[in-house]
């Protein structure tokens, strides 16, 4: 079962080119399902059946997971067991019977666009001081709200993805799939502020051609990015606390408040299908309807 899971998780990196945090997490999800399998009997992969799976689902959903938890899961095991009969280790493929646990899928938090000017007056602010670390914050808040990057694929930027002529950043999204992003006048302003001012401060011979540093000049960590956002949130009055892939979904939302159309907005973020964009239409009805119930003398 250990050799099967360690294959699964090259197969899953290597050959499909997921992230660390899809590897990590499919696997974790797997090994949990060969641990219930192991005390239910099961000897090895060959052993798995459609009734481990279920029973493993439904020990799952017991224990008082979230619904999208435990459809995460199942898909988890859909994934390997599709693998292994590929593979030949399982005779037939359990997990190609498994019901999907339906959930609904939750409207993610987002900043109102006052919430987003005050957070980087707040960001600029900050940045007036001098000091390095500052300044490179600020650059962080505006380039992730900007151009509704993942804290991931900020942090795996390089110097020459930045085209500053065009104010175009060259982004390498999920599944090794590239894509060239625009942003704006105020994250350019922030962004030749931390080329000039910061970063030539903080690099070291560690820094190689790394966009983002860290204090100590190392490519800097996604914990650090998600640091600097919660941090600088706290100070927005009245905006809810989340991460950078909280400002994802803003920039998102904002752009299509402002009428751009959705094919656009799947573009910039570098969505598969036009199916994952749609849920943030349904975070501007959403707000669309609470204005209007606010402001309409009829509503």
């Amino acid at each position: 079962m250990q050799h099967a899971l360690e294959a699964f998780a090259v197969h899953l990196s290597a050959e499909l080119g997921r992230s660390e945090h899809t590897v990590r997490a499919y696997t974790g999800d797997v090994l949990r399902l060969l641990s219930f399998a192991r005390e239910r009997g099961a000897i090895s992969v060959a052993d798995l059946d459609l009734t481990d799976l279920r029973g493993w689902l439904a020990q799952e959903d017991s224990s008082g997971h979230a619904r999208t938890t435990i459809a995460r899961r199942a898909a988890s095991a859909r994934v390997f067991t599709a693998w292994a009969f590929r593979r030949g280790l399982i005779p037939s493929d359990p997990g190609d019977r498994l019901a999907t646990p339906t959930s609904r899928r939750a409207l993610p938090s987002v900043l109102k666009q006052n919430e987003a000017r005050d957070l980087m007056s707040i960001a600029l602010i900050a940045s007036d001081d001098d000091d390095p670390i500052h300044i490179r914050d600020r650059c962080i808040v505006e380039l992730l709200y900007a151009s509704g990057m993942r804290v991931g694929e900020l942090v795996g930027l390089d110097l020459d993805d930045i085209d500053d002529g065009r104010r175009t950043v060259r982004v390498l999204g999920k599944g090794g799939k590239e894509r060239v992003v625009p942003y704006g006048i105020p994250a350019q302003q922030a962004l030749d502020g931390y080329l000039s001012v910061a970063r030539p401060r903080l690099i070291t011979v560690e820094s190689g051609a790394a966009l983002i540093v860290g204090a100590r000049g190392k490519r800097i960590d996604p914990r650090t990015v998600r640091s600097v956002v919660h941090a600088m949130l706290a100070h927005v009055p009245g905006a809810p606390d989340m991460g950078p892939h909280g400002l994802r979904h803003s920039a998102a939302t904002h752009l299509l408040e402002g009428g751009a159309d959705l094919r656009t907005v799947q573009e910039i973020l570098g969505h598969a299908t036009l199916g994952t964009t749609q849920i943030y239409t349904h975070v501007s009805v959403e707000r669309l309807r609470s204005t209007y119930e606010q402001a309409h003398p009829r509503a």
